[in-house]
């Protein structure tokens, strides 16, 4: 695109996809800017979501009837109630204190500023307000930066014996994610749809009716106390979330006063474009900063981000209290009506308003944003009839997109919800009063106020459903529902043409393989041999201990294909060109083999202008020097990386005269075994002599394979003294022997299908001869991966 240049601006409007990954320019014989470096990425690993069918599995299965199934389902349903009323609790505990707190901190800075501006001591005020800040911001940031050990069940030695897969932990955090969302708005609903559009990569409808309830729990146990609290009647409901849009409503009598009409979603709809324009623009410049704090930042000692905290605080609460001393204005104070609901039950509206530097039946507009809590400042931009000065809400809106803009992402629990809502707030009310003022429209500037806040925080999040059953719940007011649907429509189409969204934008710094709903048209062109790894670190049904050992201990790989050397296939192949299998004939041709496709893509990384991809090509075709005698077998094993592992004789090594076939020879495919698995079986001592049967192993359970979960031992908390390295480990009873598998030609849709749908960690590909020829990870299937394999596609044709 023409727009990417070195300028700030232009490099703020090129959309992501335009940029390349560092394989990518490899392969193209680029050279990227230091500044536009991609930054390196975090090894994330996923979850297994799909079981494992194992023999033990099989067994546990077995041993389950109805009773014990309906059982099963009850506890699953009592665990979600559990989570939902924990995160009520919480909810209630946080509300307490950061309302404790800031009537505190505002209570001794208010007076102390009414005190000071006679007697001129503001510079004492300011002092005051910077002590509260920055000691709770010091308090948090090392809270954050601390690792604290969390406390399992197994150490504090209770049992219990369910839940323990991967499978059960990812419903349980999808159901908290919705739960946390739910009582902070009062929106059980809203809170489900965010945990299934933001929150969660595997869904399906037994998942929603749980989190739905969970959901609902939390809402109504945060409900009923923070309503008996505050009103003293316990069992009404009348507080249903932290955050409290108050009620939207014309006062009595006036029949000409109207919530919003049809003419308004003209402007509604411009708002949303200003709103995707205005958030495209945060999520550039927040980008920029968290590479920048990835690079410069974190790399460095903890106390030098707790100093960023620090440092954000210090200049916040500056910037805050010069533009109320400074910038505000004395706007008339207006007599309550009916339509100003309350904020905790008892406050009115009126009460949260800051006269700083103003008469008694005046307050400065200023001071009551910035030094109120961001709950009531939205209450006052929503619900306060006086009307903030359009140059209030300009230099508001401008101060805290920028402050925001910095605080999110630095080293402390800060939110980016509601800092937008306010932002947004600001800038429909600003909307609201140009139209009142300059046009003489007759509009209600709470609805404004509340379709700015969608528009800018879709312009952020670019979240739709969710966010707009968020705000029709939190609202209380159903015809909002078309106007919000239709402003977070425009405001995330607007956005999507020039970035992503915030926690998208994050995920891929960060390098978490999130994938997406659906891939791109285009990425048909691709296949699975397109995207496979073909360089496979692989077990043998029988494997003697220090053969696993050697392999545990010299890869990061969570699972390995059992497989066995076909070497009546690689013979039928190299005396012709027809391979019979179950009575069907093969041409070779047809069939893709490891050999074949290392050697196509070999070819391929030739034709490229990088010498260091033709480099690695050379050294795969090189010849393996025999390892010395007495040489350790671990050393042996990292220089022999693309040599098949040894099987019951490790002390094979590859001959120099091995060719491509020889050396990615044929494998026929019997199932996968987890990396947990194998290091549980050895710990545990699971294996034959080699004069013995396999019949002789000892047999573990499925309660015994799933013990130690979710923290199954190291490979290096083996102690190798204890087993001896010739001793045959059997892992056919352990192993999934039948995962999902798909074709080499199969097309990345039904690939990415299927990989998604399923919930899968890993996708072996196999052969019409049931030979394994690569396999795919999550991490093969994101965005940018595909988008770098489609452009070798186009340069290799």
């Amino acid at each position: 695109m023409a727009c990417c240049g070195n300028c700030f601006c232009c490099q703020c409007c090129c959309r992501e996809g335009e940029t390349r990954t560092p394989e990518e320019l490899t392969i193209l014989g680029e050279i990227r800017d230091e500044e536009d470096e991609i930054l390196p990425r975090k090894d994330y690993e996923s979850l297994d979501y799909d079981r494992c069918i194992n023999e033990p599995h099989v067994e546990f299965l077995e041993g389950i009837d109805n009773k014990k199934a309906k059982k099963y389902e009850a506890i699953r349903w009592m665990m979600m109630f559990a989570i939902g009323v924990t995160v009520g609790l919480v909810g209630l505990f946080v509300d307490f204190f950061v309302h404790l707190f800031t009537k505190i901190k505002f209570t001794v800075v208010g007076d102390s500023v009414e005190k000071c501006t006679d007697k001129g001591c503001l510079p004492l005020s300011l002092l005051e307000l910077l002590a509260f800040n920055m000691t709770f911001i010091f308090i948090a940031s090392v809270l954050v930066l601390i690792e604290f050990e969390s406390i399992t069940f197994k150490r504090i030695k209770f049992d219990f014996p369910y839940f323990r897969s991967d499978r059960d932990k990812r419903d349980f955090v999808s159901a908290g994610a919705a739960a946390g969302v739910a009582a902070a708005f009062g929106a059980p609903i809203g809170g489900m749809l965010f945990s299934l559009e933001e929150g969660s990569s595997f869904w399906n409808q037994a998942l929603t009716w749980k989190v739905l309830f969970c959901s609902m729990s939390a809402t109504f146990t945060l409900n009923f106390f923070r309503s008996g609290i505050n009103f003293s009647k316990w069992g009404s409901f009348q507080l249903p979330g932290l955050l409290n849009f108050g009620e939207f409503k014309c006062p009595d009598g006036d029949k000409n006063c109207h919530l919003w009409t049809a003419m308004d979603l003209a402007f509604f709809v411009l708002m949303g474009v200003v709103g995707g324009l205005l958030g495209a623009l945060f999520n550039c410049m927040n980008r920029k900063l968290a590479k920048y704090r990835i690079r410069h930042i974190h790399p460095k000692a903890k106390f030098i981000r707790v100093l960023e905290s620090l440092l954000v605080s210090m200049v916040t609460t500056v910037v805050i209290f010069a533009a109320s001393v400074l910038l505000g204005e004395c706007r008339d104070l207006s007599s309550p009506t009916t339509h100003n609901t309350t904020l905790s039950g008892s406050e009115d509206i009126n009460s949260t308003i800051r006269r700083f530097f103003c008469t008694n039946k005046t307050y400065n507009d200023m001071a009551t944003l910035f030094f109120n809590p961001q709950e009531a400042a939205i209450h006052q931009l929503f619900h306060q009839d006086g009307t903030f000065s359009p140059v209030t809400l300009s230099v508001f809106f401008l101060l805290y997109f920028l402050l925001a803009c910095w605080t999110y992402g630095v080293s402390v629990p800060s939110g980016l919800f509601v800092p937008s809502l306010l932002c947004g707030a600001a800038f429909g009310r600003l909307v609201s009063n140009i139209l009142k003022v300059k046009l003489g429209m007759d509009i209600y500037s709470g609805t404004f106020a509340l379709i700015g806040a969608a528009a800018f925080l879709g312009g952020v999040v670019r979240m739709t459903i969710s966010l707009t059953v968020i705000l029709i719940e939190s609202t209380n007011e159903i015809t909002y529902g078309l106007p919000i649907m239709i402003t977070l429509m425009v405001a995330k189409w607007t956005g999507d043409f020039f970035n992503k969204g915030i926690y998208d934008i994050h995920i891929q710094l960060r390098g978490v393989p999130l994938l997406e709903w659906e891939t791109e048209i285009e990425m048909d062109k691709l296949t699975a041999s397109d995207i496979m790894e073909p360089n496979l670190t692989y077990v043998y049904p029988h494997t003697r201990v220090q053969s696993l050992v050697s392999i545990l201990r010299t890869t990061v790989y969570h699972a390995f294909p059992v497989v066995t050397e076909n070497r009546q296939n690689e013979q039928d192949f190299m005396k012709g060109n027809i391979l019979v299998s179950n009575n069907i004939h093969f041409k070779k041709s047809s069939v893709m083999s490891r050999a074949g496709e290392q050697r196509r893509r070999c070819q391929s990384m030739k034709s490229y202008p990088s010498s260091e991809l033709r480099n690695v090509c050379d050294e795969q075709n090189a010849a393996v020097e025999p390892a010395e005698e007495g040489e350790d077998l671990l050393q042996q094993m990292l220089e022999r990386r693309y040599a098949p592992y040894p099987n019951l004789y490790p002390d094979q090594s590859p001959s120099e005269e091995w060719t491509m076939e020889e050396r990615f020879r044929p494998l026929t495919f019997h199932g996968l075994i987890l990396r947990s698995q194998l290091v549980n079986l050895l710990i545990r001592g699971v294996c034959y002599a080699e004069n013995q049967s396999s019949a002789t192993q000892p047999r573990l359970s499925y309660a015994e394979m799933t013990e130690d979960y979710p923290r199954y031992p190291d490979i290096h908390d083996l102690d190798l003294a204890l087993l001896n390295p010739r001793m045959i480990v059997d892992v056919t009873p352990y192993m999934n022997s039948c995962p999902y598998t798909v074709s080499p030609n199969t097309r990345i849709s039904q690939v990415f299908n299927l990989f998604r749908t399923m919930g899968l960690r890993h996708l072996p590909v196999v052969n019409a001869v049931g030979e394994i020829v690569g396999i795919i990870t999550r991490h093969n299937l994101t965005q940018e991966f595909l988008v770098a394999k489609l452009r070798q596609h186009y340069i290799t044709i």
